[in-house]
């Protein structure tokens, strides 16, 4: 069984991205990890374990947590009824990034799919463990946002960029393989160049990546005289592409476009999926 953690704070968006993990994997054996991250005042956690009042204030917040996501396991059983897939449920104090990365070791998850980042003008504000803070920290687990609102209708092409300024290994893009797999959906090499040839370490990565993509369904496409960020922006939103893969190693293409405004592109603008692997050398 494949093991995927759904955080949740019970908004629309949340009910979009179950509604789309579900679809995407309808076909695989799946067990989904529902996870609501419930706040408590620090004044209150200072006494979780004393006797004071403030302790029922703690036990409110995790009962109305524990009933809101059994709420929606009942509404999952009516929407989805995928013999394949099994639902389980957690509450766990605070949203804290390190008690996501607990929850993904213990239960040894392999993908967290979230759904999109609020609309927020200020970066610093963008709240909780749905959205990019989880991209950028998860580092030994994949992570898959889902816009708001967006319904899974297949995936026409998944477009994965590059600069070929380093090479992959080929167990990095395990779910890249997975997701095309069981999609059918080609993939995309795009490459956004500012001169026109490769130089001889540009040409070695891109063979080895090609040897990578080997028994899929790969072409290459390149972009000239334009830089990463708005070069993948026009391309996808030209093509209407249904999802962007990247690889999160250090000081090239995905760091460079995890930048504030490409953050708010990535989660608005370009308006679609977008899955973040990880360098296994990071």
């Amino acid at each position: 069984m494949k093991k995927i953690l759904i955080p949740t704070d019970f908004s629309e968006n949340s009910w979009s991205t179950v509604l789309y993990a579900s679809e995407l994997y309808k076909d695989e054996p799946v067990d989904f990890y529902l996870v609501n991250a419930f706040n408590v005042d620090l004044h209150i956690l200072d006494n979780i374990k004393s006797n004071k009042p403030e302790n029922l204030l703690f036990e409110e917040s995790m009962r109305k947590s524990q009933l809101e996501l059994y709420k929606l396991l009942v509404k999952i059983k009516g929407h989805c009824k995928n013999k394949k897939h099994n639902f389980f449920t957690k509450s766990l104090l605070n949203s804290s990034l390190e008690t996501i990365r607990n929850y993904i070791e213990t239960k040894h998850i392999e993908l967290v799919i979230v759904s999109d980042i609020e609309e927020t003008d200020d970066f610093e504000t963008i709240k909780g463990s749905h959205d990019i803070n989880i991209m950028k920290n998860v580092i030994d687990c994949p992570v898959l946002i889902i816009p708001a609102g967006w319904a899974f209708k297949g995936l026409n092409e998944i477009v994965f960029p590059t600069n070929f300024k380093t090479h992959y290994k080929c167990s990095e893009l395990t779910h890249l393989y997975e997701i095309a797999k069981i999609t059918n959906a080609p993939i995309i090499v795009l490459h956004c160049v500012k001169e026109e040839n490769l130089s001889q370490d540009e040409v070695e990565n891109k063979a080895l990546l090609e040897a990578c993509l080997d028994g899929f369904d790969f072409s290459f496409h390149y972009l000239e005289n334009t830089n990463a960020n708005s070069g993948l922006q026009l391309f996808v939103q030209s093509r209407e592409s249904e999802m962007i893969v990247f690889i999160n190693k250090k000081n090239t293409l995905f760091g460079s476009i995890l930048t504030k405004p490409m953050v708010k592109d990535l989660g608005h603008n370009l308006n679609v999926p977008v899955l973040a692997l990880h360098d296994l050398r990071n």
